[in-house]
């Protein structure tokens, strides 16, 4: 089955299988299969066209991929545009939602370890 572009898993349950579209979370795949009246456990390759077809057009009526991605693009840009606390954050590519930054900030640093140990380099042995 697809999704505007995107393939959605035929093996995997419905409500697993729909999350790989962006934009839809395990809570919203189970209120899209209950408006349907679909069963949640059933999976993609045992639909009927109709229940594709009324999956298709409630997932088409949300903001999901390009225009979800587009719009927190927009919104981060207009916090940086301004100079509040999360955009001068964004910018300087910290967290942002009040974590620690001493340890733990992987994610948004990258792996970046600044001790002593990690810029030794190894003596080779001549």
């Amino acid at each position: 089955m697809r999704i505007l572009g995107i393939t959605v898993p035929n093996e995997k349950r419905l409500e697993i299988g729909l999350t790989c579209v962006y934009g839809i979370g395990i809570s919203s795949a189970r209120k899209i299969l209950d408006k349907v009246s679909i069963d949640h456990g059933k999976k993609a390759k045992d639909l009927t066209s109709d229940e594709e077809n009324k999956i298709r057009a409630i997932v088409e009526g949300m903001k999901i991929e390009g225009n979800l991605k587009r719009e927190v693009s927009a919104n981060i840009k207009r916090l940086k545009d301004i100079k509040t606390y999360r955009g001068v954050r964004h910018m300087k590519r910290l967290p942002v939602r009040g974590q620690r930054t001493k340890t733990n900030s992987r994610t948004v640093r990258g792996n970046v370890r600044k001790t002593m140990a990690s810029g030794k380099r190894k003596e080779s042995k001549t």
